[in-house]
């Protein structure tokens, strides 16, 4: 199944200053899709602690890394993703080693706060994660403008 996406790439300093340009960028990408404002928001919260946890956990102070985002704009969904490790995205096999963000899976073996991962995964529709090389979380917005009357469980069931 090949769908057709666009896919735009940053690449940012590990430094907190640069959280307010991403939800900058998020929100013009989410307006353009067709999100509502309250959406919107929500992906903004989401995507600034994706990237905050990223900042915070993934260098030393004398490491001077970089957060590479990637937004996959899909016809019914915004697919952003969060590597604390830079590099390039290999969209597929980023997706191949990906799997779904369980509450049961130990946390801190992410090193993230916590209560990031727990706020991300109450404001996107799927949160999928990668911890081998790095910290790479896959978080999901669908747009349901045509899709009303969708339930609920079908959202963040696994593929």
């Amino acid at each position: 199944m090949n769908e057709e996406f666009e896919f735009l790439e940053m690449k940012l300093p590990a430094k907190s200053e640069f959280v307010g340009v991403l939800r900058l960028t998020v929100s013009g990408i989410a307006n353009r899709m067709g999100f509502s404002y309250e959406e919107i928001e929500d992906l903004k919260v989401a995507i600034s602690e994706a990237i905050t946890n990223a900042v915070d956990h993934a260098y030393y102070e004398e490491d001077s890394g970089e957060v590479t985002v990637g937004f996959g704009m899909y016809e019914d969904r915004l697919e952003v993703m969060v590597a604390d490790r830079g590099g390039s995205f290999d969209l597929q096999k980023v997706k191949e080693q990906i799997g779904p963000y369980h509450d049961g899976v130990p946390v801190e073996n992410m090193r993230e706060g916590g209560f990031g991962l727990f706020l991300i995964d109450a404001l996107m529709d799927k949160v999928e994660i990668n911890s081998n090389h790095g910290v790479i979380v896959l978080m999901t917005k669908f747009l349901y403008e045509n899709e009303v009357g969708q339930s609920d469980d079908q959202i963040s069931t696994p593929q």
